[in-house]
């Protein structure tokens, strides 16, 4: 165990919707730029929290497309929060599942001591790098921000039980944007292909890469920590697609223990596990001293769990 709890989180969600049939999809304002929604999100957990900007010790972005290249997201975030103050400010990217990287990274700064007061952020937003020419993910992606202040923990009863993350390189272009950075630098985007710069996804292959990859890999987590289905009292799944539910149920997830949200909300990209937890968190569907498990898949193909007791 690993020991530290959650004093506060907050999110953002777009006040603007659009629909897909009965699919609800939340789509950032015009106005308003990715920083101003993971800056709110930070805000709002730190003021549930009652702790100072400038008391933070550590500032972890975890977005899975930041806001420019250099410098890091974390840094013009905490900029953005305070220009005193003593933290440090580094970025986490496993994509979809940055979340639960920085959240492990996190924890393991807190048992060692090294900070007190970590705030980890996530958020994207995926509808500014969609191709409307590909269906399936231009109906599938909302935009939204989420963030959580961790402190470290006295009580040696509550935090990180035990972390998993594996990548299969094998699927590492099933979903990808190509341009940006050093493969296609902006001053060749006039002799590039524009959709480069645009959200590319094979679903089908990414689904079956999926499919023949996680039952193993949550099977070895679960022989490797002893935990079982009935120690847990929710599992918080990254809200990938459609495929959700079928896949969960292959994992042997019991349907009343687990978040299924992708009809409401799509797929919030590195926002959808922290959003989802805040969720919970917020209705009481879990409390103090219960087990919960953050899990999902990204792009790489990776994947991640870590086992959290509230």
């Amino acid at each position: 165990m690993k020991a530290c709890e959650i004093a506060g989180w907050g999110t953002s969600l777009p006040a603007r919707t659009v629909r897909f049939g009965e699919e609800v999809r939340y789509r950032i304002e015009d106005e308003v730029s990715h920083l101003d929604m993971l800056t709110r999100a930070c805000e709002r957990a730190l003021e549930h929290a009652g702790v100072a900007a400038e008391d933070v010790d550590l500032v972890l972005g975890a977005a899975a497309a930041g806001v420019q290249p250099i410098p890091c997201t974390a840094a013009l975030v905490l900029e953005r929060l305070t220009l005193a103050g003593h933290a440090a400010a580094f970025d986490v990217n496993s994509t979809c599942t940055s979340f639960i990287t920085a959240l492990d990274v996190a924890s393991r700064y807190l048992e060692d001591g090294d900070y007190e007061t970590i705030l980890v952020f996530a958020g994207d937003v995926g509808s500014r790098f969609l191709d409307p020419a590909q269906r399936e993910s231009f109906e599938l992606f909302s935009d939204a921000g989420a963030a959580f202040v961790l402190r470290r923990s006295d009580s040696s009863d509550r935090g990180v039980i035990a972390t998993a993350q594996r990548t299969w390189p094998a699927y590492a272009h099933d979903t990808e944007i190509r341009g940006g950075l050093s493969r296609s630098p902006a001053q060749l985007y006039d002799r590039s292909d524009p959709r480069d710069y645009l959200f590319d996804m094979d679903g089908r292959r990414a689904l079956l890469g999926m499919m023949r990859v996680l039952p193993a890999f949550f099977d070895e987590f679960h022989r490797r920590t002893g935990i079982v289905h009935d120690d847990v009292a929710l599992w918080v799944p990254h809200q990938a697609s459609a495929a959700l539910g079928p896949m969960l149920d292959r994992l042997g997830i019991p349907a009343d223990r687990r978040v299924d949200e992708v009809s409401a909300f799509g797929n919030m990209v590195s926002a959808s596990v922290p959003f989802m937890l805040a969720r919970a968190l917020d209705s009481g569907r879990v409390h103090r001293g219960d087990v919960v498990i953050l899990c999902g898949t990204a792009a790489g193909l990776t994947a991640n769990i870590l086992a959290l007791r509230l």
